[in-house]
């Protein structure tokens, strides 16, 4: 029975953390995680924006216009984040091509 293991190993595959930084290193890191970012963002930007219009259309024919503020202000908040997220991506291609390591 093993009392320690070699955790980069068990991350990383065999050769642990020096495999990683044979293969890329911290920018292959980097990569993986922006790129889940990035996916995951405009997953949660698309269903901001039909929840919101679901949210004023509702709002709307129920003649409750609480109900369609909350929808308009749901979808100017997607459509915030969505300019903060594609600034962010637009950022990480100006520091790849000034520092020449290859993010994504």
């Amino acid at each position: 029975m093993k009392i320690a293991f070699n955790i980069g190993e068990q991350f990383f595959g065999e050769g642990g953390v020096t495999y990683l930084a044979k293969e890329g290193g911290i920018g292959k890191l980097v990569s993986i995680i922006l790129q889940a970012g990035l996916s995951i963002a405009g997953i949660v930007l698309l269903f901001l924006l039909v929840a919101g219009g679901v949210g004023m259309i509702a709002g709307a024919g129920n003649d409750n216009p609480e109900q369609a503020a909350k929808g308009k202000q749901a979808i100017t908040s997607a459509v915030i984040g969505f300019v903060i997220v594609f600034a962010a991506y637009w950022i990480v291609q100006l520091i790849e091509e000034f520092t020449g390591l290859p993010l994504l």
